[in-house]
């Protein structure tokens, strides 16, 4: 949202995400009644039921210092505040029945549009959980897949490290304001993330993490994604928490499986009872999510043909099996099982990887189930 153009209305955005003990499904509520923040606001301010002193006290006398730093963090490069009331809201989470009223972003706001997986576990990973994370995520990347985490240690910084040296976009979803990073050791990632795609937030800047944001933050990470794969988790692991949501939201979910002697394998083996889906290789992620990601390429081409001040970017980013496909694929039609034979690529991943250039205008496909190479416009 250009802060230009819109101030009143940002401004009436930021004291609104402040209030304290608003809440996100109170502000979705007002926002969707009275037609924006500004309305909404100006309601609020005469408002006295359910809200308590502190709340009404801000709304009325909000901190002007306070929403000047808030404006001044959104006037930098690459920082954009996403609402639930404008169309650039990722489609997938605002489907959710708890999605955030709106998101704080530094980086690309258009990789929110970008077909996830969410990638999550322990944070005291075994070196086996590691690598499974760092192989996986490097393989649903190649197909053009996006890899979401919240930056943790373990399987999340492992599974966002492995799609930024595939030269992919990844997206962390952060349990502090959007200028802060939980760990702090973690600082050099994030800045990469930002990069290579975007770090999110439902906190204003500021805000420090706290144990309560966490939960919040996991409710993101699913809502975002298609699917989640938990990669290893104990019985406790906040893990398993965004597991359960994405079941509420209706995404998939999938688990690996481990060792009975391992206690990271517990958490695992208990989403498998409780029906999330084994798997032992990415082909298997691939093969479940393809279709759904060939409906959101369905929304987010509507969303750049729909007017506006705003358009979600869909950068492409090429690793080097989506650039060994576009030269197999030279300018004629070619089936499958040619493609195959040319890069080496199994046909279930090469099936991923052409819906995803299809959906990006890269590539088009035939009858008779051929894909020929489009020239750019």
């Amino acid at each position: 949202m250009d802060i230009a153009s819109h101030r009143a209305e940002i401004e009436a955005w930021l004291i609104l995400l402040r209030a304290p003990g608003l809440g996100a499904a109170r502000l979705r509520e007002w926002i969707e009644r009275h037609g924006g923040a500004e309305h909404a606001l100006k309601a609020a301010r005469c408002a006295n039921a359910g809200l308590d002193a502190a709340c009404r006290d801000w709304l009325r006398a909000a901190s002007r210092e306070r929403i000047d730093e808030d404006l001044a963090w959104l006037a930098a490069d690459s920082h954009s505040l996403i609402t639930i009331d404008h169309a650039d809201y990722p489609p997938l989470l605002r489907d959710t029945p708890g999605a955030p009223a709106a998101l704080f972003v530094v980086g690309d706001p258009g990789a929110l549009w970008h077909a996830q997986v969410a990638i999550v576990g322990s944070r005291n990973a075994s070196h086996a959980g590691l690598a499974n994370a760092r192989t996986l995520a490097r393989a649903l990347c190649a197909t053009g897949f996006t890899v979401t985490s919240g930056l943790a240690e373990g399987i999340d910084a492992a599974a966002h490290e492995a799609a930024l040296d595939a030269g992919a976009i990844t997206i962390a979803v952060l349990g502090t304001g959007p200028d802060l990073v939980f760990p702090l050791r973690h600082r050099a990632l994030a800045a990469r993330i930002a990069q290579n795609g975007a770090l999110v937030s439902e906190f204003p800047p500021g805000t420090p993490g706290r144990p309560e944001h966490f939960p919040r933050r996991n409710r993101i990470i699913a809502g975002l994604a298609l699917g989640t794969l938990v990669v290893e988790a104990g019985l406790r692991s906040g893990s398993l928490i965004t597991a359960r949501l994405a079941t509420e939201q209706g995404r998939e979910v999938f688990a690996i499986p481990g060792s009975i002697h391992n206690p990271l394998a517990r958490g695992c083996h208990r989403l498998i009872r409780e029906g999330a889906a084994l798997v032992e290789t990415a082909d298997e992620i691939i093969g479940t999510l393809g279709p759904l990601a060939t409906q959101l390429g369905t929304r987010l081409r509507e969303r750049l043909e729909a007017p506006g001040d705003a358009t979600p970017t869909t950068r492409p980013v090429r690793d080097a099996a989506q650039t060994a496909l576009l030269a197999a694929l030279g300018h004629e039609p070619q089936g499958i099982d040619t493609l195959s034979e040319r890069t080496g690529i199994g046909a279930a991943a090469l099936s991923s990887m052409l819906l995803m250039l299809e959906l990006e205008g890269a590539v088009a496909s035939e009858c008779g189930g051929k894909y020929v190479r489009r020239q750019p416009d």
